[in-house]
């Protein structure tokens, strides 16, 4: 993968919040000059001038049509599905896909279900007497995994290494080593009844969207939990309180929110079975992330084709 040589520096425009600029634009800058291309990277370029869009899809360009030399349109996050349906977005469109966040999206699930699996909270909050219970062994806990692509199947595959009776599902049939898989709403029901923990990493999509509901919710063991990194709309918001209060779950741990930021007086703040944290299960790392923008550049430049590219139709 070698570009193709040129005095003249590519034109890329970065498109995102001041501080996501202040943060990607001198990575992004050194990521390619290492990689041989130079480049001009500003946030405030002539739209006919630009080569590459390099953007955060928080609706920072509403209208891509002006782009008329530019070659794709490069996320920095990981989800896309909030320019998606912007019809002027014809370009080359490809996401995020950062080893540096799949290795924390790693480590936050697999804390987190440590974190439940051992029952570490109990133990925390029961400052008074011995109460020496063994937990089940991992071999004993089903723990199912929603959404094996990317970053879920990474997750997946981690948990099972650790020994847990680990499930995954998917929309598209997956193998993940070490994780017994399941697809179609069958599956899902498979992959559900009678788990003990529950992490969500599915992409927002029509078809995700409460796919825990009060009827899901049901077929998870009696004192279930659930842990959400992956996206706000993936939860009923009332059923899975309901599930909460009722006892039928133990516990969530959310890291997503259908409003972001969490609104101060959502039922998730105060409730004593919820813990909640803002969107930071795994960020993008600034220093991997940019050079899979690296990376993809010098492949439109060397005429081959660009990774991560979304299925449009899919979603993601």
């Amino acid at each position: 993968m070698t570009p193709a040589k040129s005095d003249t520096p590519l034109q890329i425009l970065i498109s995102a919040p001041d501080d996501a600029v202040a943060q990607f634009q001198p990575a992004i800058a050194k990521a390619l000059t290492a990689a041989g291309v130079t480049s001009h990277i500003a946030p405030d370029l002539a739209p006919e001038n630009v080569d590459y869009i390099v953007f955060a899809p928080n609706g920072m360009i509403a209208d891509f049509t002006p782009f008329t030399r530019a070659r794709a349109a490069l996320s920095l996050w990981a989800g896309v599905d909030k320019v998606l349906d912007n019809p002027t977005l014809t370009l080359p469109l490809a996401r995020m896909v950062d080893p540096g966040q799949r290795e924390g999206m790693i480590e936050y699930v697999t804390a987190h279900v440590l974190r439940h699996h051992i029952e570490m909270d109990r133990y925390i909050m029961t400052s008074q007497g011995w109460d020496q219970i063994a937990p089940p062994l991992a071999r004993d806990r089903k723990v199912t995994v929603l959404g094996v692509g990317e970053l879920g199947g990474a997750c997946a595959s981690a948990l099972g290494a650790l020994n847990f009776n680990t499930h995954g599902w998917s929309r598209r049939p997956r193998t993940v080593p070490g994780v017994t898989t399941h697809t179609g709403d069958a599956g899902l029901d498979d992959a559900l009844s009678g788990a003990d923990i529950v992490v969500c990493l599915l992409p927002t999509t029509p078809q995700t969207e409460n796919v825990l509901n009060a009827t899901t919710l049901a077929l998870l063991a009696p004192g279930a939990v659930v842990i959400n990194p992956g996206r706000g709309s993936l939860i009923d918001d009332a059923a899975l309180i309901a599930a909460l209060d009722s006892g039928a779950l133990g516990h969530a741990t959310l890291d997503t929110f259908r409003v972001e930021p969490l609104p101060e007086d959502h039922a998730f703040r105060d409730h004593p079975k919820v813990t909640v944290s803002p969107h930071v299960a795994s960020l993008v790392r600034t220093d991997t992330s940019a050079a899979v923008i690296a990376k993809n550049i010098c492949r439109g430049e060397a005429g081959e084709p660009f990774q991560h590219l979304v299925n449009r139709q899919a979603g993601y």
